[in-house]
């Protein structure tokens, strides 16, 4: 298929208001949690849980800090680091955390592109 997103495995664990775990975000379908494929494309972070009809479209101009952890929304992510992609949504600051890889290198990669992009589009949009 032409202009397929290249796809790559990984489990979203949630999303959370204020970083706290017990404090759930549950609107936009960001409630529930699972495995499946991310990639990025149209500087935009996509994740498809499989089974579900919609897609967690994280816009990159939005991500307004990232960080990184062994812990996200209640759950341990098994010794793997956890991508928290924070950013303000409906006037709350939201971490919507994801396992990319169970490689920390691989992960702290996905979080140099991610910076990088993010940091491009709105260099750019303030100009």
């Amino acid at each position: 298929m032409l202009g397929e997103p290249n796809l790559k495995p990984g489990h979203y664990l949630g999303t959370e208001i204020d970083e706290k775990w017990w404090s759930r975000y549950r609107k936009d379908g960001l409630f529930a949690r699972g495995n499946g494929d991310y990639w990025i494309a149209n500087n935009c972070f996509y994740f498809k849980r499989y089974l579900t009809k919609t897609d967690i479209v994280i816009p990159l101009n939005e991500v307004r800090e990232i960080k990184t952890g062994e812990w996200h929304a209640g759950r341990w992510a098994g010794g793997a680091t956890v991508l928290k992609l924070i950013r303000i949504k409906r006037s709350m600051r939201i971490s919507s955390g994801f396992v990319v890889s169970k490689n920390t290198a691989e992960t702290n990669r996905l979080v140099e592109t991610i910076t990088r992009l993010s940091d491009s589009i709105n260099s750019s949009v303030k100009t």
